[in-house]
């Protein structure tokens, strides 16, 4: 011991920054040997323990997470392991070293963020708030806002350090501080959240402004009384010109005060123009805004159409003179500018990547455009149907609505709405609605040959909704009545009941519209009444025949007799209907059905359903008349036998369009909670001035000479034959200001780098802008020079990014209004233009001083003048666009449709195992409907003993840990000689295990299990044959797994070779150059880890087969799976 610790003394002494090492010689290990285990780890620590080494016992994250999946630790030890790492963690939270407290935040947050609850953690969280270190001032924030709610009474206890933090120098610091406050849901502190609000609404800050805009919605649900002063607040932020601040303001406005739309009209065209730069989920709420605004301050555009459509109409004996009375009569519809601005400066928005933003345009151009403009809007939306289910879902009911008013639209892309066998049964009900609105003369043979195909889904749903279209199809399309009628008694021969009993009602719905030409469909549905088992179709067909006996007099007695053998088995409502069939054959042919409609009534009497007496009492009363009887019985056959009028199958969106489309009221077809109502156009556009604005005076000192030639400019191509003029040179000067703005950037930005802070990036941007144009006048640089002798640098540099953002900000949106009154050539003098004119010996000395590159065309230069070559893109863009390549860009992987689907099952439950109930399972290689980490499995179940089996379900759920099921649906009967196909999820976590659980019936229990092929855990990707080398270089050595197989004969060519791995495998094949490499590739499931496959070709026979994946177990064992595949013929 001695000599270790002086081994120990030597080391130490020879540490360098903590790194030790230690020289043991021969002789000390061979007294190691001699020691025992567990003197040699005594004597370890003790050494340790010299070297002033902290040994921690405490397991790691990693080690308890370990601990876990392994199921070493029971419930009460990771119980203990939870408290002594909050332990662990209040003791950092209270060190006094600033990088414990960091860390414990960090792993804080992260608790939180996987879900995990933190709150006991409050106190000692809490304690830290005032800390001066910025980052763990965040990360406390940020813990705060989680829980302030539901510790307030602690968070109260803090207060004052959040009133400090509102004065912080940072910004995110006084953000966070007022998200914070505003968390804190306790009505005593409303009056400092209401001062907090009104300090961040004028914060230098449009970080912070933007929190004060979320905080007015926090504090508006937690004191509606404060609405007044809160708009006040509202009003002064939606002056704001940031981009940042303009969607959360506008979410204020809609929540608070919807109504007030005098606070939009002088910010409308403002906020037209800064809609394409607002963040996207801004841009919806500020789209759904002005929506609303539209309606309620412009004139229709769809008048436009309807005259477009009269004046194509012209009389044939109408004459000159009367069609100029006629038009003088006919104002021409004239959009007012700032309903074209708004449709101009949204529509670039269909093209944005966010679903949203998109369907937002989409409705305000359906709802605002005239429609001849609307067609614009049908491409954006087919492209969002390559989105998730879950938008498609929403797009396809929005186009399911606009289908039905206007058909044309949605014509050209009809092949975009077919059914795709991969759907979940909620779209492909939507597409089928919407195949059926569009159908018409020219494309209905399309889509009957397309339903004929849906009629035989597996889906049992989606097949009796096909019925239903078809059924329509005939009504609106009298040309294909009798085909669909014809088709649809085909049907009646399925198997499928259910598809039998949907087919039987559509037919009911069809003959009520011309029931005297297809009595022999009336005789063929009465010979199936034996058959048909579903109630619904059953009681169709007792209604056809009572409400046609007369049609059809030899069979309707024959059928009475036959259901009232059965009377007493039957259904309710087919009781009903044999009660109505017997009423009304007693009034039309009482010789040959008396004594049957007295059996059945007698029955009808003792039912057990109260209904069924009572209309069995009613029907006596009626048609048997007696003493008691009253003056209704005289009237029987005329209450009975009255022609019913026919039902009109419409579509269920029809309604749907008095709901703004894109809203939650319109997805659920009711109206829900802050709904606002979308207006009537008014008959009289109100007054346009109240948009105008005020241009301030510009400030004494600054130059407006350059302004004056632009104005006669304008003035003069007021006048001019073509507006093409216009626009090009508008879009000159944009790029030349563009030019000469990033070369004031460059020059600038070296100077005021050293002034900014990293937490004002904005205001410094806004400054470099605009430090041109100070520098020409006096006063400012006086008043600068006064401002830094009085105030600190950083201040000044604040102050006057924030004064020159202002004018520029100004400026341009002055200048924006004029180009786009200019551009709609209005006559009308608006406020805007009206600007002081300067002295005119002022503007010819400073037009020699002042040209630049924006006015070359407007004058001209008896020198020659070297102007530079106009470049759309300044020089540091250009470097940065030079420096980008198509080369490194991320591969383009995408999940693509099974190649082929296997109908390959696997066995469940054996017949005799099972008592009669046999069920086998299969992977239809379809996405699953009950998550994305699922894998989807069709299960049959057959019954074949010969009783009926009841109440199948689930129970008992043992798997490993990780994995998830969704069950199916509990089935309640199956018949004997029956089968049923249900569809369950299964997360089977990227591991080949069992999934184990009880399959019961109303009787017993059999424990089954679930075990997929490691083919089965595979999503099919594509990609291009470079990026597939690129990943696959990324997964080699021990991400690779490869082996040498001999090929049979068969297997060698290339369609035989991809047939045999895509149906071991759900891969996804990849286009390749080399006739002897075959490539597949897929990724997992659960994880989305990929799964490259490679075949090469050595030879005739020879072969070699290289897994390339991340998940090595999988890939081994998928590696095991296709080498017998390919080695086998």
């Amino acid at each position: 011991m001695r000599e270790l610790a002086s081994c120990s003394a030597a080391s130490e002494s020879r540490a360098v920054g903590g790194i030790c090492s230690v020289a043991v010689s021969e002789k000390h290990l061979s007294m190691m040997k001699k020691v025992s285990a567990t003197s040699a780890v005594k004597s370890v620590l003790d050494v340790a323990d010299n070297l002033q080494l902290s040994l921690n016992s405490v397991p790691t994250a990693e080690e308890v997470a370990l601990n876990r999946s392994e199921g070493q630790d029971g419930a009460e030890n990771s119980s203990k392991l939870m408290l002594d790492g909050n332990e662990d963690l209040k003791q950092m939270l209270e060190s006094n070293k600033d990088s414990a407290k960091l860390e414990a935040m960090k792993r804080i947050i992260g608790m939180i963020s996987s879900g995990k609850n933190a709150s006991e953690l409050f106190p000692a969280v809490v304690k830290n708030v005032a800390s001066k270190n910025l980052e763990i001032k965040k990360l406390v924030y940020v813990y705060l806002v989680r829980y302030a709610e539901e510790q307030q009474d602690l968070a109260l206890l803090s207060i004052a350090t959040f009133q400090r933090g509102l004065k912080d120098p940072n910004q995110l610091i006084r953000a966070s501080a007022l998200r914070v406050l505003s968390s804190i849901r306790v009505p005593i502190i409303v009056p400092i959240m209401m001062l907090a609000i009104k300090e961040a609404a004028a914060d230098l800050s449009p970080y912070v402004r933007k929190t004060a805009a979320h905080a007015i919605q926090k504090l508006y649900s937690l004191d509606p009384d404060q609405k007044d002063m809160l708009i006040e607040v509202i009003e002064k932020l939606l002056k704001d010109k940031s981009t940042l601040v303009a969607g959360s303001v506008v979410m204020a406005f809609e929540e608070v005060c919807p109504d007030r739309i005098d606070l939009i009209h002088k910010n409308y065209r403002k906020l037209c123009n800064l809609l394409v730069d607002v963040e996207e989920w801004g841009q919806v709420v500020i789209i759904h805004m002005l929506t609303r605004y539209a309606r309620t301050q412009f004139a229709s555009p769809w008048t436009e159409d309807e005259f477009a459509d009269d004046g194509n109409r012209t009389n044939f004996y109408e004459s000159d003179e009367e069609k100029q009375i006629d038009d003088q009569q006919k104002k021409p519809y004239i959009m007012d500018p700032d309903h074209r601005l708004l449709l101009k400066n949204t529509k670039p928005l269909l093209q944005s990547r966010n679903a949203a933003v998109v369907l937002a345009v989409a409705q305000l151009y359906w709802h605002l455009a005239p429609k001849s403009e609307t067609v614009t809007i049908a491409k954006s939306l087919i492209r969002l149907l390559r989105s998730y289910r879950e938008v498609q879902y929403i797009v396809l009911q929005n186009i399911a609505t606009m289908s039905i008013q206007r058909k044309g639209l949605f014509e050209p892309y009809l092949k975009s709405f077919y059914v795709r066998s991969t759907d979940p049964t909620m779209l492909k009900t939507l597409k089928l609605e919407i195949l059926t609105n569009l159908a018409n003369e020219s494309n209905i043979s399309t889509l009957l040959r397309e339903f004929q195909t849906y009629v035989k889904s597996q889906d049992k749903h989606f097949a009796a909704a096909t019925i239903q279209a078809i059924g329509r199809c005939a009504t609106n399309i009298s040309a294909v009545t009798d085909t669909c009628l014809n088709g649809l008694v085909h049907l009646l021969s399925n198997r499928d009941d259910v598809v039998v009993a949907e087919s039987v009602v559509v037919i009911k719905k069809l003959l009520q519209t011309q029931p005297s030409q297809h009595s022999d469909i009336i005789k063929h549905m009465a010979k199936l009444l034996d058959k048909i088992t579903v109630p619904m179709a059953r009681a169709s067909i007792l209604w056809l025949i009572g409400e046609y006996c007369e049609r059809v007099p030899k069979i309707a007695p024959d059928v009475l007799r036959k259901t009232a053998k059965t009377f007493t088995n039957e259904d309710d409502i087919v009781k009903l209907q044999i009660l109505n069939l017997a009423a009304k054959l007693f009034l039309t042919n009482s010789k040959q059905t008396k004594l049957l409609t007295q059996y059945i009534l007698n029955l009808g009497k003792y039912d057990q359903n109260y209904d069924i007496r009572d209309r069995t009492r009613f029907v006596r009363q009626l048609i048997v008349p007696n003493e008691k009887s009253g003056a209704l019985s005289k009237y029987a056959k005329r209450i009975f036998l009255v022609q019913k009028p026919a039902p009109l199958l419409e579509s269920p969106f029809k309604d749907r369009d008095r709901f703004q489309l894109g809203t939650l009221s319109h997805t659920l077809n009711s109206k829900a909670t802050g709904y606002l109502e979308l207006s009537d156009w008014p008959e009289v556009s109100p007054d346009p001035s109240v948009r105008n604005v005020e241009v301030i005076e510009p400030v004494k000192g600054w130059d407006t000479s350059v302004a004056k030639p632009k104005k006669e400019k304008d003035a003069e191509k007021f006048f001019s034959e073509s507006e093409e003029d216009n626009e090009s040179a508008a879009t000159s000067e944009n790029e030349s200001d563009s030019e000469e703005d990033s070369n004031d950037e460059e020059e600038s930005s070296s100077e005021d780098s050293k002034d900014s802070s990293a937490s004002e990036d904005e205001e410094d941007s806004n400054e470099e802008k605009t430090v041109k144009k100070p520098k020409k006048s006096k006063n400012d640089s006086e008043s600068d020079d006064e401002n830094k002798e009085s105030a600190s640098e950083s201040e000044d540099s604040s102050s006057s990014s924030s004064r020159n953002s202002e004018k520029d900000s100004s400026g341009s949106s002055s200048q924006s209004e004029e180009e786009s009154d200019s551009e709609h050539k209005t006559a009308k003098k608006i406020v805007n233009n009206k600007k002081p004119e300067p002295k005119a010996s002022k503007t010819e000395t400073t037009k020699k001083k002042d040209i630049s590159l924006l006015d070359l065309d407007d004058f001209e230069v008896s020198s020659p003048v070297v102007t530079p070559k106009p470049t759309i893109l300044s020089p540091a863009l250009l470097a940065d666009l030079q420096g980008l390549s198509l080369t490194t860009s991320s591969p383009v992987i995408n999940v693509s449709a099974p190649t082929f689907v296997p109908s390959k099952t696997f066995e469940l439950l054996h017949r005799m195992s099972g008592k009669g109930l046999a069920a086998h399972y299969h992977f239809p290689r379809q996405p699953c409907i009950y998550g994305s980490q699922m894998i989807s499995v069709q299960i049959t179940f057959q019954n074949t003993s010969d009783k009926k089996i009841e109440d199948i379900h689930l129970e008992e759920r043992k798997m490993p840990a990780g994995m998830k099921m969704h069950a199916f649906n509990p089935i309640d009967s199956l018949e004997p000689e029956g089968s049923i196909t249900v569809s369950m999820g299964i997360d089977f976590c990227d591991s080949a295990q069992t999934a184990s659980f009880q399959l019961c019936t109303k009787e017993d229990k059999f424990s089954v299990g679930i075990q997929p092929p490691p083919g089965e855990l595979l999503l099919p990707v594509t990609m291009s044959e470079n990026d597939f080398k690129k990943e696959q270089g990324k997964l080699t050595g021990m991400n690779e797994s490869s082996a040498s197989i001999t090929v049979s004969p068969q297997n060698s060519t290339p369609q035989v070779l991809i047939q045999k791995l895509v149906t071991a495998a759900n891969l996804g094949v990849v286009a390749s150059g080399e006739n002897d490499v075959h490539r597949f590739a897929a990724k997992t499931v659960h994880s989305g880890s990929l799964m490259l496959v490679t075949v090469e070709l050595k030879g005739s026979s020879a072969a070699r087969l290289i897994v390339n994946t991340e998940k090595t177990l999988i890939g081994s064992v998928l590696l095991r799976e296709l080498k017998p595949v390919l080695s086998h013929g």
